[in-house]
């Protein structure tokens, strides 16, 4: 009977009494090495099982294995709310969140695919002369002496030594030094010369001297002669030998180093480093390997060229003031005769330019004297000019935050015109592999890297061959991962903070498939997002082949088809926050379709998102964009129908953020609140009158500290601080609003400054933040805290989660409307002191979301959200659609970017792009409704929206 008990264990997570955060003292058996899926309703506990218990445990065992005085360095970690857990093997987990924010992180790096890169070009790169494009040659000591007899048999030939190439000077100690070696002969400029007691040269002229090491006939018997002479000049010559032919004055030159023929240029032997963009020894040293600069802009620097210099024209000077700078424009305005009350357009460009880039003459007659104008000193300086003033402010580096901000505002973000965007120096940009330099290799979408290095071989050398053979299966090994996770159309040069989440996290997948651990546990967060439903099979593929080889895999997730999928589903429920954390159902598949939980009704088909009986028709008026080719986009024309809903879709990297987020919302965003954002290339738009308000509500987080909070966020934290102020115990103190803030002195705790917490520097790991020990995570000090509402303190206050807010405020209305659409946007379940670096990327979505609601939109408002579905369960989703609908029906225009087939069906008008990702992507499929859209052979959303209609 203990075998068989000790066999089950062995085949099984247990998790006994669980009670993080929600969960209600959860007892659930997981079998090890199966796919198993969590989900249930936004807020249940999922995450509270897997990540805050299950994998806080796996890492609190992990840091136990350390010794004592490692430990000290790390601190203990809590263990999570749970009476036992059985059965863990080491854990990993793979989040939803951007992989890193560092300008040189790229795809590449990330996955190693583009170190292995660097030692491929490295090895067997071969060398071209960035003047003549011809491939650079380089010779061994011993293929020197048999071309020199190949090539020139019984000639009369001079070696050389090149010593000075190209620079000026005199150098009488030079020859002093030859001529004390032994060597009675040079040739200066092209001349034989015999060295001479105290010769020298003109010191202004540029020279080119060679030492004459020897004068022979390349005859048999000279050879040993020859080899030893060739050593000789190789050594003087830093790996450079010249022969000069007598009777034909012809002069042949060869190196140990690569160097071009034609022209003499040289380099130096490559390294791994010479391709990284992240070494000095390979970045361009213009943008010191970051692809781009700042720049001067001039749409910047003078915005309205209709206004005068006086008025404010030269942004960067503002309207006329007594300030120095301007007093001393002033000055050199009248000397060069510019006049300050003209329009900037009216002015010539020579004299426009004096201000812009300065003058080189001295200024002697300024009556400003910049250090004390009350003595009446003449100023004497040279005017550097306004653009000039701007750069040097930039960049120095002793200049406070807030001027570099300012001069930033007057700066735009260029590709860096010296590499190109390449990031690399020149020379290394001229090593290729078959006819492609490592930046071209960089810039290929994954599908086509991938077709470039199928029968690479063919195109090798045999000595190529041998040397790639491992460099290129770790290469193909990587790719292969990559694309196994549906990540076709990403670069390796593709930086990884322009990353979703779901990208990020695939990517990190991958790198777990690649490196063929087993016995691990995986724990994963909604690795379906930003993925198109015909790549989910890649996905799911992708999780049983990690689960195949000897793992487990846990995933929180909401999609179908994962669901369907897996081999044992854990449903949490029933509601959110307080009323979930309970096991709905557990089992196959097979058996929570048969069971009653809100998951399976959906699963089953028992209970779907309806799809609305008619479509609305719009307000007649439309935005359209015409020529748009950011990215990969192929001169598309796009038309958006106001006062409808829209979604546009397609396949994941065939165009619609470049479309969406990167061109129509910057357009919008300069028409409605004059932005400086620049849009992606476009060659026209039409309809921007039809708009008043254009409104972003994307997954970034509310808030990058702690003291963020929903509360704060949405605004309605002053009512409610308004509202302890106004309490008769209060006002006898003396209290006022600011006392209820945890962001000023007084009322809040003075040991965490009102962040309820305390951080605990770690020296080389992350810091860690343990709750204050003086107001133990209340934030507020005693006296604040002894005031009450309805028995309630202000900390009480921010613990309650929105449905408890909503039923504690129903007699004040105006504060009762501002909770309540939180409540509508279906995040009843958090609290509202909820910290905003915990909340997840859909839960931020949505916060911004009920913000906007509770505001009075003008009926001419756009709404652009990108994937509101993450995060969400079915039931959600409803939830969602139906404060869009409410949005659309005042009249505005909401347009939406999704992949989920729920919001799909319910649009007015589907914007569908593809066919594929990356460069297969960037066309319009299709326009119209999506019953017309499943008509549709051309586009690969109309084949999953058949099933959904």
């Amino acid at each position: 009977m203990a075998k068989k008990q000790s066999n089950t264990i062995a085949e099984q997570i247990e998790i006994i009494g669980a009670r993080e955060h929600n969960l209600k003292d959860i007892t659930l058996s997981i079998p090890k090495n199966k796919l198993v899926v969590f989900t249930g309703v936004s807020g249940s506990g999922k995450s509270s099982l897997a990540f805050d218990t299950i994998y806080n445990e796996g890492q609190r065992r992990y840091m136990e294995s350390f010794s004592a005085y490692a430990r000290q360095f790390m601190g203990d970690m809590e263990r999570p709310d749970v009476d036992k857990i059985d059965g863990l093997s080491p854990v990993i987990s793979i989040e939803q969140k951007t992989t890193n924010k560092n300008p040189r992180s790229t795809v590449g790096t990330i996955t190693e695919i583009y170190d292995f890169l660097r030692l491929l070009f490295a090895r067997i790169g071969e060398a071209y002369s960035y003047n003549t494009g011809k491939k650079m040659v380089k010779f061994s000591e011993e293929e020197i002496l048999n071309n020199v007899f190949e090539k020139y048999p019984n000639e009369k030939i001079n070696i050389l030594a090149p010593i000075v190439r190209g620079r000026k000077g005199h150098y009488r100690e030079l020859f002093e030094d030859i001529r004390k070696k032994g060597f009675v002969k040079v040739r200066v400029d092209g001349e034989i010369k015999d060295i001479t007691p105290k010769m020298q040269l003109d010191r202004y002229k540029i020279h080119d001297i060679e030492v004459v090491i020897d004068r022979l006939q390349v005859k048999e018997d000279m050879r040993v002669r020859i080899s030893q002479s060739i050593q000789q000049a190789l050594k003087m010559g830093n790996d450079l030998v010249f022969f000069l032919l007598q009777d034909s004055n012809k002069l042949v030159q060869y190196s140990k180093q690569l160097v071009c023929e034609d022209t003499g240029i040289s380099y130096e032997e490559p390294s791994p480093n010479s391709f990284s963009f992240n070494s000095p020894y390979g970045a361009c040293p213009h943008c010191k390997g970051l692809g781009s600069i700042f720049s001067i802009s001039m749409d910047l620097v003078l915005p309205d060229k209709s206004v005068s210099i006086q008025d404010g024209g030269l942004a960067p000077l503002g309207a006329e003031r007594d300030a120095g700078i301007f007093q001393q424009v002033k000055q050199i305005a009248k000397r060069n005769k510019i006049s300050l009350t003209a329009p900037i357009g009216e002015i010539p460009e020579e004299k426009l330019n004096i201000l812009l880039y300065g003058s080189e003459k001295v200024i002697t007659d300024l009556d400003v004297d910049m250090d004390d104008a009350s003595t009446g000193n003449l100023y004497a300086a040279q005017f550097e000019g306004i653009v000039p003033m701007l750069k040097r402010w930039f960049s120095n580096k002793e200049a406070s935050p807030h001027v570099q901000e300012w001069v930033e505002k007057y700066m735009e973000l260029k590709t860096c015109p010296t590499c190109n965007g390449d990031r690399l120096k020149k020379e290394s940009l001229w090593f290729k592999i078959d006819e492609k330099n490592i930046a071209e290799l960089g810039n290929l979408d994954l599908v086509k890297l991938e077709k470039w290095f199928d029968h690479i071989e063919l195109r090798l050398s045999n000595k190529q061959n041998v040397i790639a053979k491992d460099i290129l299966k770790e290469i193909r090994d990587r790719l292969g991962f990559l694309l196994n996770v549906g990540l076709t159309y990403l670069t390796l040069n593709r930086p990884t903070r322009s990353l979703s989440g779901g990208e990020s996290q695939r990517i990190r997948l991958a790198t777990q498939i690649g490196s063929q651990l087993q016995g691990i546990t995986y724990i994963l967060d909604e690795p379906s997002i930003g993925l198109h439903q015909r790549d989910n099979m890649r996905l799911i593929s992708a999780l049983e082949n990690l689960r195949d080889i000897g793992n487990s895999i846990l995933v929180v997730e909401h999609d179908k088809d994962i669901m369907l999928a897996s081999d044992y589903i854990v449903d949490i429920g029933p509601g959110a926050g307080r009323l979930g954390g309970q096991v709905m159902a557990a089992g196959s598949p097979k058996q929570i379709l048969a069971s009653s939980s809100e998951t399976a009704s959906f699963l089953s088909g028992k209970k779907t998102i309806a799809v609305p009986k008619e479509r609305r028709k719009g307000n007649g008026n439309f935005i359209t964009i015409k020529g748009a080719s950011g990215n990969n986009l192929r001169n598309v024309d796009a038309s958006f129908p106001l006062g409808e809903l829209i979604v546009v879709s397609g396949v994941s990297g065939s165009g619609k953020s470049t479309l969406i987020n990167e061109t129509l919302y910057p357009i919008l965003s300069q028409y409605c609140y004059k932005s400086k954002t620049k849009p992606m290339e476009y060659t026209s738009v039409e309809g921007l009158e039809n708009i008043d308000k254009v409104i972003a509500i994307d997954q970034s987080p509310i808030g990058r500290t702690p003291r963020s909070n929903p509360a704060t966020y949405c605004g309605f934290f002053t009512d409610i601080r308004q509202l302890f102020s106004a309490i008769p115990e209060a006002k006898i103190r003396g209290y006022n609003a600011g006392r209820f803030s945890f962001n000023v002195k007084g009322g809040r705790c003075d040991m965490c400054e009102g962040a309820g917490l305390r951080v605990i520097e770690m020296n080389f790991l992350p810091d860690v933040h343990v709750p204050c020990e003086k107001c133990n995570g209340k934030r507020y000090n005693r006296e604040t805290l002894e005031i009450r509402y309805k028995g309630k303190s202000i900390s009480d206050v921010l613990d309650m989660s929105v449905d408890e807010a909503i039923e504690f405020f129903e007699p004040i209305p105006s504060l009762y409307r501002k909770i309540k659409v939180l409540q509508d946007v279906g995040l009843g379940y958090i609290t509202l002191g909820q910290s905003a670096v915990t909340l997840s990327g859909g839960e931020a979505q949505r916060v911004k979301l009920s913000t906007e609601l509770a505001k009075r939109d003008t009926g001419k408002t756009f709404y652009i959200l990108d994937e509101p579905t993450t995060g969400l369960h079915f039931k959600d989703i409803q939830l969602l659609l139906n404060v869009v609908n409410i949005l659309v029906d005042r009249g505005n225009t909401v347009l939406i970017i999704e992949h989920n087939m729920d919001v799909i069906k319910m649009a007015d008008t589907v914007i569908d792009l593809g066919p594929e990702g990356g460069s297969g992507g960037g066309k319009i499929l299709f326009t119209g409704t999506p019953e017309k859209m499943v008509k549709s052979q051309k586009s690969p959303t109309a084949e999953f929206l058949k099933l959904e209609l």
